[in-house]
């Protein structure tokens, strides 16, 4: 089992594929270089499923005081989002107190982002039934049950029945891409008004 499947951390699931016209590759290849000038990225993202402040500040927060860490495990998918990329220029942690993002941070077409750092490949196998909602409406409801039709994202706590050899019949999925979530773990962004 890998060291991030631990029920100590916090899982955010993501389906993850072309966002704002670019492909993942090149987003993939464009965020590492954002982490080694700027120490972090923004990982943008739109949806209320993973709302900054009403799902994944609390839920990380809650995880951090128990010692634990966060980590967003990316699935990739075939992804038509062909929203323009404009890019953010302001964020807040709020939604009213507004800064500028660091230059060498380029978020692209969304209306949130998760702050990353330690952006990598990592292939591990995620079993969405020894997982549950942690956070929101749905608490408690199984990952597997719960990330279905157009449910693309998720913060997930993990099952101590993880340690438990898998069912060759249990809902799994494929994770591929792998990074840290750092504080303050998700902020809304926006183009400065004028």
């Amino acid at each position: 089992m890998t060291d991030i499947l631990r029920p100590d951390h916090g899982i955010l699931f993501m389906k993850v594929g072309t966002h704002a016209k670019e492909s993942l590759e090149d987003i993939i290849a464009r965020k590492t270089a954002e982490i080694e000038k700027a120490g972090v990225a923004f990982w943008g993202y739109g949806g209320n499923t993973c709302h900054p402040q009403g799902m994944v500040q609390p839920f990380a927060k809650a995880f951090e005081e128990k010692g634990g860490a966060i980590y967003l495990c990316m699935e990739e998918m075939e992804s038509k989002h062909f929203a323009e990329p404009l890019r953010a220029d302001q964020y807040s942690v709020d939604g009213t107190t507004w800064e500028d993002i660091n230059p060498a941070i380029n978020v692209l077409g969304s209306r949130f982002a998760l702050v990353i750092e330690d952006l990598h490949s990592e292939h591990l196998v995620l079993p969405l039934a020894r997982t549950q909602v942690a956070v929101g409406n749905s608490r408690g409801r199984l990952g597997s049950k719960y990330i279905k039709g157009r449910v693309d994202k998720a913060c997930l706590a993990i099952d101590s029945a993880l340690t438990q050899p898998i069912a060759p019949d249990e809902p799994q999925v494929e994770i591929g891409l792998v990074a840290k979530i750092v504080k303050p773990y998700a902020v809304y962004v926006r183009n400065r008004p004028r």
